[in-house]
């Protein structure tokens, strides 16, 4: 074979798509954190919920500017003087805000080169036969959407960013080096939904073969109780005579795949491909 050729055995595809999956629910729980923090703020207007420096009338108009004129850097603008003596607080307060943010953006980075080896490996995916790798490819699809949905929905994305980055600039005479990427990243999710159905065209087939894959699952699970006790599914003197006989099945670890999983499959699958 073409050593061209790219082996999915060699690209650990299954190590790497649990990885990220771990990596995705810290993602998220840190995300969500901050996008608690601002509901917090606006709910109740406790001021410790927010970085101060976001509820300061007196920075309010510099706040204000940088935002308006996000992602572009504009150090000199008599707007922002006021902040010079707060530049070396902004870092020191905001760069765990703004590193998370960083951070999602290499999450984002991984995940889209594993999703195009996968594509580029022409991975088969059936939750019948290869359970724990299609399992594994479709959460990450949806903790990889949800984490990007959360991220469009934090209010004062653009305000900690853009201060950081102000503060940066006049600390250290440049830009942070991750700044120009990250500001563009928050713009083109703006609409989240719109910019991964763009996203998602090349991966539509191994997305669209894992879930077609539930035909034969999803249906017999969608059951309402009384379906379940009338056909004496859940019942264990039902066949007394083959109590004793171990359950034989190809698809036994879908038997206890959670329908609320399933379902968030489908639903995110329509999201970002059919509307």
């Amino acid at each position: 074979m073409s050593r061209g050729v790219m082996q999915p055995s060699q690209q650990k595809l299954a190590e790497k798509l649990t990885i990220l999956n771990d990596r995705g629910i810290g993602m998220l729980t840190r995300v969500y954190n901050i996008k608690k923090q601002g509901q917090v703020w606006k709910a109740c207007g406790d001021p410790k919920a927010k970085p101060s420096y976001l509820v300061d009338k007196n920075l309010e108009s510099a706040v204000k500017f940088i935002v308006r004129k996000f992602p572009a850097v504009e150090t000199r603008n008599n707007n922002l003087a006021q902040l010079q003596k707060e530049k070396s607080e902004i870092l020191k307060n905001l760069a765990l805000y703004y590193f998370t943010f960083v951070d999602v953006m290499e999450f984002k980075d991984h995940v889209c080169e594993l999703l195009n080896t996968v594509d580029a490996c022409q991975v088969f995916f059936d939750i019948t036969v290869n359970f724990d790798l299609t399992k594994n490819y479709l959460d990450l699809v949806v903790t990889y959407t949800t984490l990007m949905i959360i991220l469009s929905r934090i209010e004062e994305r653009k305000a900690i960013i853009g201060l950081y980055n102000y503060a940066h600039e006049m600390t250290h005479g440049a830009s942070d080096r991750e700044y120009p990427r990250l500001g563009q990243m928050i713009v083109d999710y703006e609409n989240p939904l719109k910019k991964m159905m763009e996203e998602f065209v090349p991966h539509g087939k191994s997305l669209s073969d894992a879930l077609i894959s539930l035909q034969m699952v999803y249906p017999r699970r969608n059951l309402s109780a009384d379906q379940w006790r009338n056909a004496q599914l859940l019942s264990l003197i039902s066949a007394p005579s083959t109590m004793l006989n171990p359950a034989q099945s190809d698809t036994m670890p879908c038997e206890y795949l959670s329908l609320d999983a399933m379902e968030k499959w489908i639903v995110c699958k329509y999201y970002i491909a059919f509307m």
